[in-house]
């Protein structure tokens, strides 16, 4: 079971009052707006949703605990255990920001999946480093569509030289993501299914924070 401190740095979508998502926030973050009635938690059940501020969602938690424990992450306090929402709605803000996705390494290495973009095997981030497919002292720019993962064995295999020089080839074109590729990773965990149904690939985009 996770510890409490881990289970409140878990991913909670932060929809607008139009539920239209905004970000993503941790838990301790979504707790926070709903104890001060800022927000309410939004539940998807068989392909409908309902709402709950604090009070109810904490009664609700207790139903849960008894018959599906196995179905949430859980936050236990003095006088209650309260399940972890998956997603909250702001009930006083309307407004949706439009984000345009950080070029930082982060979202690099998840727009490439942590694989490198020359051999395709997958590696913990501290075995990857960023290579300009053209390289710098070529005139290659550090931007989206030059930057790619790349490991150790094939940073030193291109060296400063273009893929084809080296007998390499990319095996996906670098581009910029239309939105945080991190997201598209947590959509992947069946804990993260209901966020779907709220994210729109062609009007906004959602960036961790």
């Amino acid at each position: 079971m996770n510890s409490d401190g881990s289970v409140l740095s878990c991913n909670v979508l932060v929809l607008n009052r139009h539920y239209q998502a905004l970000r993503v926030v941790q838990a301790k973050r979504a707790f926070s707006l709903l104890f001060r009635q800022l927000a309410e938690v939004v539940a998807v059940e068989q392909d409908t949703y309902n709402t709950y501020d604090f009070e109810s969602w904490a009664e609700l938690s207790e139903l849960r605990r008894q018959f599906s424990p196995d179905g949430h992450d859980w936050v236990h306090t003095v006088r209650l255990t309260i399940a972890v929402p998956r997603i909250i709605r702001l009930l006083f803000y309307d407004r949706l920001p439009r984000q345009q996705v950080k070029f930082n390494r982060r979202n690099i290495y998840a727009r490439d999946h942590s694989r490198c973009q020359y051999c395709g095997k997958r590696y913990p981030s501290s075995e990857l480093s960023l290579d300009h497919v053209v390289p710098r002292s070529r005139g290659g720019k550090t931007v989206w569509g030059n930057v790619v993962c790349c490991c150790t064995n094939c940073n030193v295999k291109k060296g400063g030289r273009l893929p084809a020089q080296a007998g390499m080839k990319l095996i996906a074109r670098p581009i910029k993501p239309r939105r945080s590729p991190l997201i598209h990773l947590r959509l992947g965990l069946d804990k993260y299914a209901s966020w779907k149904q709220f994210l729109d690939h062609a009007y906004w985009s959602v960036e961790l924070h």
